[in-house]
């Protein structure tokens, strides 16, 4: 009987949990009284757990988790994903309550055919390079041609003033954002989509969109002519896909990655997951990024706030070298004893001159960096009538509709802080201190 390695902790599990409901329900279904059995196993082709747990009916519910997705399979009716059961199986096992047993019937037949399925989605994707080869100039040409019509579109814009867009609504947003989609520019038509949601000072947030796609679109026609490191940055922003596998064929960096904190977003489409990552030996920031469509998918709650692993990090090509991929990690994540330091550059580390010398170096290599991670020492929010700043060393805007969970944690005292610094001011994600990281 095989057994089931490093568990994972109650934070990393409730990460997966599509909302508060699912989290306050788990809870209450992880302890003794709902569960009849449960058990968990290692084999060579999947970790997981099952149980059998009280509802509604006679029969109890039949749950599986495969955490080499991870993957939930569950007899009960939600819609949700992972539901509630599944959720509260996983707790019980991150507490030490869900012994190795033997696989059943019932949740061995799942989870043979997960694995056979696995084995044939990859053989299907076995790359013909001549067939790529075209699909990528039959790509290359469909997005062409309908940048070059973005470009009419957004002269028409300006010509015509941003008044025509208040008077007509964001209905012609929504049009040129599909007709991205069909030109398979699929980061320009999310771009588009975007300005529909713009609130006040809407006029100089979609004027300055605006000059960015104009200078996408200059950029793509060149494409050719930039540097290797610029021209997959060009791609990235239009929306050409880079396939996991590439990804991983590039050189690691090897260091022990700090988790220094998530920040998770959501708009009608997707959710995203912004986990940033400091390298203790190499002082290099690295931006983990995943995505759910809907509630039945789970975002990546493998990098826990607060934990370091030491691990290969496989860079995405691009000009600011942010966005990582984790590949081979090399022993189990160990709690933070002491954060680590991006190296000094032109000012003293945790300043804000030197969060500013980070994000132009930053905004340098890329002109359409939204975001730069910064570590901000000895800072307190502060109000200023309707606004929030935060001072230290200097003062900058605190960007986000809820500062009240940073007030609370600093209590008006200064703290380190991670976050990231835009073009408008920044975003705090986590505060840290000498044993734990807090997020916020």
């Amino acid at each position: 009987m095989a057994t089931v390695g490093q568990r994972w902790d109650g934070e990393q599990v409730l990460a997966l949990a599509p909302d508060e409901a699912s989290v306050r329900a788990a809870r209450g279904l992880s302890t003794d009284s709902p569960w009849s059995a449960a058990g968990a196993a290692d084999t060579q082709t999947f970790t997981a757990m099952w149980g059998l747990c009280a509802g509604s009916g006679k029969r109890p519910y039949q749950v599986i988790v495969d955490l080499t997705g991870p993957a939930y399979k569950c007899t009960c009716p939600s819609r949700k994903f992972p539901c509630k059961h599944a959720l509260a199986l996983l707790l019980r096992w991150s507490s030490g309550q869900v012994a190795d047993t033997e696989i059943p019937p019932w949740a061995g037949e799942w989870l043979e055919d997960r694995a056979a399925k696995s084995l044939t989605v990859r053989a299907e994707r076995t790359p013909d390079p001549v067939a790529a080869a075209k699909r990528a100039e039959q790509r290359e040409a469909r997005v062409s041609a309908g940048l070059d019509e973005l470009d009419q579109w957004l002269s028409d814009q300006v010509r015509t003033g941003l008044a025509g867009l208040s008077r007509g609504g964001y209905a012609q947003l929504d049009a040129m954002a599909a007709r991205m989609v069909d030109a398979q520019a699929p980061a320009v038509a999310g771009t588009l989509r975007r300005l529909s949601t713009v609130g006040t000072g809407w006029t100089d947030t979609v004027l300055a969109e605006y000059g960015m796609l104009r200078l996408l679109v200059r950029a793509h026609r060149r494409i050719s002519e930039l540097p290797a490191p610029l021209a997959a940055t060009v791609k990235a922003q239009v929306g050409y896909p880079v396939s996991r596998e590439d990804v991983l064929a590039t050189a690691p960096v090897t260091d022990t990655w700090q988790v220094l904190g998530w920040r998770d977003t959501e708009d009608p489409r997707l959710r995203t997951r912004r986990a940033w990552l400091l390298g203790k030996q190499t002082g290099r920031p690295a931006l983990v990024l995943s995505y759910a469509a809907s509630v039945q998918q789970s975002l990546d709650a493998s990098l826990i706030p607060g934990e370091e692993v030491r691990a290969d990090a496989h860079f995405y090509p691009g000009a600011e070298g942010l966005r990582v991929l984790i590949g081979e990690r090399h022993g189990e994540p160990q709690r933070i004893s002491e954060i680590a330091a991006m190296p000094p550059g032109p000012a003293p580390p945790g300043t804000m001159a030197q969060a500013a010398s980070q994000w132009a170096a930053g905004l340098a290599a890329n002109p359409w960096l939204e975001a730069w991670p910064v570590l901000l020492a000895g800072v307190t929010p502060v109000r200023h009538d309707d606004d929030w700043t935060l001072v230290g060393d200097g003062t900058v805007r605190l960007l986000g509709a809820d500062p009240w969970p940073l007030v609370a944690v600093s209590g008006g005292h200064p703290v380190d802080v991670l976050a990231e610094w835009t073009a408008t001011g920044v975003r705090a994600v986590s505060v840290l201190t000498e044993t734990a990281v807090i997020r916020l």
